[in-house]
């Protein structure tokens, strides 16, 4: 994987972590359900993102073209863990 695309997405990875912390920290675990609806959806890009990177990760490995990974629904990769 090229250093930038690699790169690029452990930014949006870093900046996604950054906001859903700082919502959760101003909200003080008090969301309002708009604050809920857009941590369901941090949650939800972040899974795609590790995704990405892990199916780029493994292509690239095994010797396949790192970018024909593609992000998947997030139902796809819901819940997926580090």
């Amino acid at each position: 994987m090229s250093d930038s695309q690699e790169s690029s997405i452990l930014s949006r990875i870093s900046d996604l972590v950054s906001e859903e912390r700082d919502l959760r920290e101003q909200s003080e675990h008090r969301l309002t359900p708009e604050e809920r609806q857009r941590m369901r959806r941090l949650e939800q890009e972040l899974d795609q993102c590790w995704d990405l990177l892990r199916q780029r990760r493994a292509r690239e490995e095994f010797g396949d073209d790192p970018d024909a990974a593609h992000v998947r629904p997030a139902g796809e990769v819901e819940d997926y863990r580090q």
